[in-house]
């Protein structure tokens, strides 16, 4: 229910940038005060939670003046608030930036760290974080990653840029390039290959993708860069960019990541507690594209790099 707010004259507080709420105007309305409407409609949020928000000036009306804890129901009006969190878990891991001019910044994020506010994170998502660190609040993620993927995340810092540099991932106009852990796998399997297939959601699990019958709709080069035993390391080159497109297509070869708690099997759902000692070896180690705002050529490294599983204890007759 809650969206950005397009009025730029409310602040942002602590990184985060005010969800917006419009009052329906369309019926009769059954809330004698706002409160009575937040409570009901955001009931994520409790009453007496909500009580102490207003008393504290967090929700705003449209000129950024703070509405009274006794404030009336006005339909049609527009209401801001703050998203928060009152338990959130710390992720031990930091981000590095690795590059920052007037238009762009990238990023080398972190296992387990959310690109954006969501779900049981706010504060500990790498955007929220880049804005309370740098004090640049027109910050935006111009592509997404997995919050259980490392790696690079590139950012605009200025809105009118903003488009065109979306525009280069909505046209595959960027090469990306992944690193992964999985098994070795058949010694007889060729590399390098090209897997195309087509990836909806899983009907049993909103948070899983799968491959069905059909047209295909993702594209992705694999080859295997190097063997250690029973483990090998592999780069992936993703042409498009479906949910879990990597994960679900080495799952798909019989070469599920290390790390991977969705794939082929839930082993850790999305709202259980994470094992940080247990990171997904997938990262985003490449990028290169033409900047459409300067027309420079630019090209950026990770300095991450995966940490290999630890080797099988030998099994004693």
């Amino acid at each position: 229910m809650g969206r950005p707010p397009k009025n730029p004259a409310i602040p942002s507080r602590q990184g985060v940038s005010a969800s917006c709420i419009a009052l329906p105007c369309d019926k009769p309305a059954p809330w004698p005060q706002l409160i009575d409407f937040l409570a009901e409609r955001l009931s994520a949020v409790s009453r007496e939670a909500w009580a102490q928000r207003l008393a504290r000036g967090e929700v705003l009306d449209d000129m950024a003046r703070p509405l009274a804890p006794d404030a009336a129901f006005t339909p049609g009006a527009r209401v801001y608030y703050y998203r928060e969190l009152e338990h959130e878990t710390v992720v031990p891991f930091h981000e590095a930036i690795l590059h920052l001019d007037e238009h762009l910044l990238v990023a080398d994020k972190p296992h387990f760290l959310p690109v954006t506010p969501g779900g049981r994170y706010v504060q500990q998502s790498l955007l929220v974080r880049l804005k309370n660190r740098l004090g640049i609040d027109t910050l935006s993620p111009i592509h997404r990653i997995d919050r259980e993927t490392a790696g690079l995340v590139v950012f605009s810092l200025r809105p009118q840029d903003r488009d065109a540099y979306q525009s280069l991932f909505r046209d595959r106009a960027v090469h990306k390039v992944y690193e992964a852990l999985a098994p070795t796998g058949d010694a007889a399997q060729a590399w390098p290959q090209v897997r195309r297939s087509r990836i909806e959601e899983a009907h049993d699990a909103f948070f899983r993708m799968h491959e069905t019958p059909g047209e295909p709709n993702s594209e992705t080069h694999l080859d295997r860069l190097e063997v250690r035993g029973p483990w090998s390391r592999y780069q992936l080159e993703p042409v498009t960019g479906k949910r879990h497109q990597l994960r679900v297509h080495m799952n798909a070869l019989g070469l599920p990541i290390v790390g991977d708690q969705f794939y082929p099997r839930v082993q850790r759902g999305p709202h259980e507690a994470e094992d940080f000692a247990h990171p997904l070896r997938l990262l985003a180690r490449a990028m290169a594209f033409t900047d459409p705002v300067t027309g420079q050529a630019r090209a950026f490294e990770s300095q991450q790099s995966l940490s290999w599983p630890e080797p099988q204890p030998a099994v004693r007759p």
